[in-house]
This record gives C-alpha cells, sequence and structure tokens, in this order.
C-alpha cells in the first residue's frame, strides 16, 4: 500500500471515530493522560492543520501562533473534518514530489513526515475510541504498515519524550503490540 493511500485510510479511520463522539464525551478522559477528547481532537486538527504549510514548504516561524490555540471552534466534528479533508488533498498533491518539510526537529522529507501523520492518525484514532466508547479495532492493514515503520523509530520517540513507556501487558495481536510500542493498554478504559 502505497503512503498516499495510508495517510487517507488513516484520515478515514480517524474521521469515522470523531463521528462517534457524542454531545456528552468531550470532557471525557483518554488514553493520553494530559488529554481529555476535546484536548485530543484539538491537537490531531492541529496537525492536519499543519501538513498543508509544511507540504508547501513553510517553516514553523512562517506559521508563527497561528495555529495555536484552540482550532475546534463550536462545531468540533466539523473543524476536524475539514481539516482532515484538507490534509487529505494536500498530502495526494504535494507527496509524490517528496518535498522538504521543515520540521521542529529539522528538515525532512515529505514520506516520512506523512509516515509519521499516519502513525498519529492511526493511533489517536484508537485513543478516541477507547475514550468515548467506539469500536476499537483498527484498519488491520495499515496496522501493518505502520508496525514495519514503527519498529526502526519507536527508540527515537521514546527518548525524546513523544511516547510514554512501554506498559507491561500481553499484547497477542498485531494492533495490540502496536498500541503497546506507542505507549498505551489496549485493555484501557476511563472507568
Amino acid at each position: 500500500m502505497d503512503l498516499i493511500e495510508q495517510h487517507r485510510l488513516s484520515l478515514d479511520q480517524w474521521r469515522r471515530t470523531v463521528e462517534s463522539v457524542g454531545p456528552q464525551d468531550w470532557h471525557a478522559p483518554t488514553p493520553c493522560s494530559e488529554w481529555n477528547v476535546r484536548d485530543l481532537v484539538n491537537h490531531v486538527v492541529g496537525e492536519d492543520r499543519w501538513t498543508g504549510p509544511l507540504m508547501e514548504g513553510r517553516t514553523i516561524a512562517d506559521v508563527g501562533d497561528a495555529l495555536d490555540g484552540d482550532l475546534l471552534g463550536a462545531d468540533p466534528k466539523v473543524s476536524a473534518r475539514a481539516a482532515a479533508d484538507e490534509a487529505e488533498t494536500v498530502v495526494a498533491e504535494r507527496l509524490p514530489a517528496d518535498p522538504v518539510v521543515h520540521l521542529s526537529y529539522g528538515d525532512e522529507k515529505a514520506a516520512e513526515y506523512v509516515a509519521q501523520l499516519v502513525a498519529d492518525h492511526l493511533i489517536h484514532s484508537w485513543d478516541l475510541a477507547a475514550a468515548v466508547g467506539a469500536g476499537r479495532e483498527l484498519d488491520p492493514g495499515l496496522v501493518d504498515e505502520v508496525a514495519r515503520w514503527w519498529a526502526d523509530r519507536e527508540h527515537l520517540y521514546r527518548s525524546g519524550g513523544m511516547v510514554a513507556d512501554r506498559p507491561d501487558v500481553t499484547a497477542d495481536s498485531p494492533q495490540d503490540r502496536l498500541l503497546v510500542a506507542g505507549g498505551r493498554d489496549p485493555s484501557w478504559s476511563a472507568g
């Protein structure tokens, strides 16, 4: 599966999961202990809103604080869909040229950046589903793709404080192994 397709599928998973959020869920806890549901969705919307400027060659300094704070407004679901749609379009248009993107840690090839986005959307789809009691099943093909990509990068993300330590739990399925590698307990529950 090519990276544009992976990105599209990860966004599809994310959009479906956002649609499952009920009005009572926005302040519920998530597996990301520092975020509630609204914070988690705002984080991913922020990533999606950054995708366009970064894929177009802009720097973090160019964008400044325009994408800081609450990006969800009065209708978080509409904001999440719109941001995901914009990100999907720009990745499909720009990724074939594999431009350099200017990230916080330095310059990176667009393919690596998009692979990061795929992983983040997939894992955060699970986080959101777990938080709101939606279906937690992730696309198995996408799980395999992300697991292959993640295997060589897990130590970098963990040493940089980007993911929690691996929980000491049994992980029998490919999805559970990926979640554990990403610092999640597959049996996490808000209650």
